[in-house]
């Protein structure tokens, strides 16, 4: 088995893509760092940052177009996401926001696929990260499904994602699924992502919504 999957999949990895911008920040120093830079450590639950940070969450509305194209600019390079199969373009997409003083510090896009309500970006700025924005918009997003009557939220995370993978699973998600090699094969070849980590899976986690 191990020998087939190595014939399976091409082990050439690229790791001089640049991202758009950093997608982390050190709790420690204060530095931005670019996905590949990043580094997780352990702590116990007493040490670990209390939120702080006072924000609303709210659905977005037409005027927030241009804020919502600069987040997905600097976390992607563009509004058009390749998840589940399908190309989802977040300026389409029923999208939340997290807004604190006045300006837009975090975003969650979703769409309905299969009669699910799908998570096609979830993105903080790094210097809001850890302050419970993130699982602030996740649940405003669970809840959005939950007034839709849909039964679940999946969510599409590559597999060298460790905080992303994380966080899912920490708030009630679930992995269904593997898709092996899509991301590698889209991209022509492994690349280099979290921690150096080669992104090569998209991993698919679903949560089960109950009725309201």
């Amino acid at each position: 088995m191990a020998e087939a999957a190595e014939e399976r999949f091409d082990t050439t990895m690229v790791d001089d893509i640049d991202l758009p911008y950093p997608q982390y920040r050190c709790p420690t120093c204060a530095t931005d760092l670019p996905l590949n830079e990043a580094r997780m450590t352990v702590t116990c639950a007493e040490h670990q940052a209390a939120d702080s940070r006072d924000f609303t969450v709210r659905s977005a509305r037409a005027g927030d177009r241009h804020d919502i194209e600069e987040i997905c600019d600097r976390a992607l390079g563009e509004t058009e996401i390749d998840v589940f199969d399908r190309t989802f373009d977040v300026l389409r997409g029923e999208n939340l926001i997290a807004e604190a003083d006045g300006a837009l510090i975090g975003l969650l896009s979703t769409a309905v696929q299969g009669g699910e309500l799908v998570i096609v970006l979830l993105s903080v700025y790094p210097e809001h990260q850890g302050q419970g924005v993130g699982a602030a918009l996740l649940r405003a997003a669970v809840d959005l499904a939950r007034d839709r009557g849909l039964p679940a939220v999946r969510v599409a995370v590559s597999n060298d994602d460790i905080p992303l993978l994380y966080f899912y699973q920490r708030h009630g998600f679930a992995l269904y699924d593997i898709a092996l090699g899509l991301l590698a094969d889209r991209a022509g070849a492994a690349v280099a992502g979290f921690s150096g980590i080669p992104s090569r899976d998209e991993v698919r986690l679903r949560r089960s919504v109950c009725a309201a």
